[in-house]
């Protein structure tokens, strides 16, 4: 076994691609996001299988990100109160894409989005946005109310889509800086965890420059 995961050894630049319907409107799907928007982390090369389907598009307006996991047979359990370890998906976005530094910029954003740990009941779905730990300067936290979030439970799992305003992404800017930096992870007490490149040995959670790249191209 290598001491040292074989997805450490490189970093990919995904192309993200232009959907221009999203957000839908008037639609149970706030995304329905197509198979050409799926991100392959290539978690054969480390002997792991994936349980989420990943997708992420974008048009003028924002940007979409859709997961769909599957291949369960209990709720996931989640916590609006405990985020870190919630069952759901977080993600980090850059838009800067400078990826030198190991510690996060004022352009460096973590969202959560749980499936459910929200609300008196605990059974809504929650989407968040926290600081990251280190970070050189704070991104704003946007209001979660300004980002357009759905989830849809499934038989053997569930679907969450969000769609990120230009607004909530501070510094984003397509035409100028049409790179930026990207992870997720996405945590099943169940399942275990998805990660797009290293796991939990190395602190993606909070160096920019362990992250890939999204190319925003039409």
């Amino acid at each position: 076994m290598s001491l040292v995961p074989h997805r450490f050894l490189f970093r990919v630049a995904y192309p993200c691609r232009y959907v221009k319907d999203i957000p839908r409107k008037d639609d149970d799907r706030l995304l329905d996001l197509p198979e050409a928007c799926w991100i392959d982390n290539f978690a054969a090369m480390d002997d792991r299988r994936d349980f989420a389907d990943f997708r992420v598009a974008w048009n003028e307006t924002g940007l979409g990100v859709q997961a769909e996991i599957k291949g369960k047979d209990q709720l996931p359990q989640a916590d609006e109160g405990r985020l870190r370890g919630s069952d759901g998906v977080t993600f980090w976005l850059d838009t800067r894409d400078a990826r030198t530094s190991h510690r996060a910029s004022r352009y460096c954003h973590q969202f959560y989005a749980l499936p459910t740990g929200g609300g008196p009941e605990r059974d809504q779905a929650v989407f968040a946005q926290v600081k990251i730990h280190r970070a050189l300067a704070d991104a704003p936290l946007c209001n979660p109310r300004a980002v357009s979030f759905r989830r849809h439970h499934g038989r053997h799992g569930y679907t969450i889509e969000a769609f990120l305003p230009a607004a909530v992404l501070t510094g984003f800017d397509p035409e100028q800086n049409p790179r930026m930096g990207f992870y997720y992870a996405v945590k099943d007490a169940e399942l275990g965890e998805q990660v797009l490149s290293v796991g939990s040995d190395f602190p993606y959670w909070e160096d920019p420059s362990l992250w890939s790249t999204l190319v925003l191209g039409k």
